[in-house]
């Protein structure tokens, strides 16, 4: 039974929350506190008034003839009413709270002079006056003090009203209004009881709420440090990285020279097959890793900022030769025909040519390992903009494609195209974020289209003229 009370008592409170949060603008909203006392005045501008009526009622009944006095009061009483759409309309909160109070006080005093005077049944509704006051206003000094004189005014109203008439007005028997005093004292309380178990409500709500921001702040203290400490471990091995470019370049170079030599004087003494296939092995491994390296260095200094952009001058249909030369064998290594296109003239270009050489090799690798037996076009043109000249190098091949849902994957560190790809063909996901972030150091960009079985197309747009500001970014 007490489980049945509560989950109706809980019914009746988030139906009353939807109603009065109507009447609540958006701007009352936004803070906690605000939101609540909001609630709590609409709360009571809409149900208090029903309490209110029950004394208007027992008027009527008792005055024998009803006239301003009477309809002044229930005039009063009603107007509370509106209260909430006022609030709706305008959103001051609390110069309404204060009209409201001041309201209250002039509906108690005047009813009181005329119906029964210090004995009147009304005069309860006074305390609820104040306290309201003390409530709406209690975090207002100015407010509240002017209230407090407002107030005062209405009780020297009162006494002065007295004093002229030398005594209070007798409209109905002071005899006659006990009932009314029940009816007056029961709703006063009530109306009381019901602000308290609403403001209950509103501050378990308000409780519950900063429970959760506690919570939340907590949590993101939290997660803010250990962004810091990540953020830190990721310099500490950004620097690390950056530093160690010398020490693990310089041994690899040694390893893969010894090994170009060795094969050589093999080759010259005619050693066995075995043994000479076992030093291209040395060769080929110790490149591999020198790839390898070279890759994950450079990204480091790029994030460590310790790289820069070099601006010279270069022949650009010079480089594409060169391009073609050094990819050309591992191209045809699968079986594939490498085109090489220029369109129009390419003349002289203003960048950095060894970074430029790095990006579109790798695209040129990725072309010959994904492609069997087909085709890898190299086309370069030399674009004319508004902004300038720009120098356009698209690798296009007609191998195994990529669908659409990875190629969003494709630029990022250490990460393929397909979980299988690397098992099949080899790499580590670095050469495209590599190659991306040289482009854009150079103030351009990778562009890539492509469709599973028929191939893609990646696209080097940088421009022809590296300016002042890409150098020194």
């Amino acid at each position: 039974m007490v489980k049945q009370f509560r989950a109706l008592g809980s019914a009746v409170y988030r139906r009353s929350e939807a109603i009065t949060d109507w009447f609540i603008p958006e701007s009352l909203k936004t803070d906690a506190a605000t939101f609540g006392l909001a609630r709590i005045f609409v709360f009571s501008h809409l149900f208090g008034p029903a309490l209110g009526q029950s004394i208007s009622i027992y008027l009527y009944i008792l005055d024998p003839s009803p006239g301003l006095v009477y309809w002044t009061v229930a005039g009063l009483i009603t107007s509370f009413w509106t209260f909430p759409f006022w609030l709706k309309l305008t959103g001051r909160l609390i110069l309404l709270a204060l009209c409201s109070v001041e309201t209250l006080s002039v509906v108690t005093l005047f009813g009181s002079f005329y119906y029964g005077g210090v004995s009147s049944p009304l005069l309860p509704w006074l305390i609820n006056a104040l306290l309201l006051l003390f409530f709406y206003l209690g975090d207002r000094p100015r407010l509240r003090y002017f209230a407090i004189f407002l107030f005062a005014l209405d009780l020297a109203g009162f006494y002065l009203g007295y004093a002229v008439e030398h005594g209070f007005p007798e409209r109905v028997p002071i005899a006659a209004m006990s009932g009314l005093g029940i009816t007056s004292l029961v709703s006063a309380t009530a109306y009381m009881s019901m602000m308290a178990l609403y403001y209950v409500n509103v501050v378990a709500s308000q409780s519950r709420l900063e429970r959760e921001v506690q919570n939340h702040r907590a949590t993101a203290v939290k997660l803010r440090k250990a962004k810091e400490a990540a953020e830190a471990a990721s310099r500490t091995k950004t620097e690390f990285l950056a530093k160690m470019s010398h020490e693990l370049r310089t041994p690899l170079n040694a390893v893969i020279g010894y090994s170009e030599m060795l094969l050589e004087d093999a080759e010259s003494d005619g050693h066995d097959a075995q043994q000479i296939a076992d030093l291209r092995r040395i060769s080929s491994a110790g490149k591999h890793l020198l790839s390898l390296v070279t890759d994950v260095l450079d990204l480091s200094q790029i994030e460590a900022g310790k790289m820069d952009v070099a601006a010279q001058p270069f022949d650009l249909s010079t480089f594409v030769d060169d391009v073609a030369a050094t990819c050309r064998p591992l191209v045809m290594d699968k079986g594939n025909d490498l085109v090489v296109q220029r369109r129009g003239d390419l003349s002289v270009v203003i960048g950095d040519a060894t970074k430029l050489r790095q990006a579109v090799l790798n695209l040129l690798s990725n072309a010959a390992k994904f492609t069997h037996r087909g085709r890898v076009t190299l086309a370069v043109a030399r674009e004319s903009a508004v902004d300038g000249d720009w120098v356009r190098i698209a690798v296009t091949d007609t191998g195994i494609g990529i669908s659409r849902e990875n190629l969003r994957k494709l630029f990022q560190e250490f990460n393929q195209a397909e979980a299988s790809t690397q098992s099949r063909y080899g790499g580590t996901g670095l050469g495209l974020a590599l190659s991306q972030r040289l482009c854009r150091m150079m103030g351009g960009e990778i562009t890539v289209e492509s469709e599973p079985g028929r191939g893609s197309c990646f696209t080097i747009r940088i421009p022809a003229v590296l300016s002042a500001a890409t150098r020194t970014a």
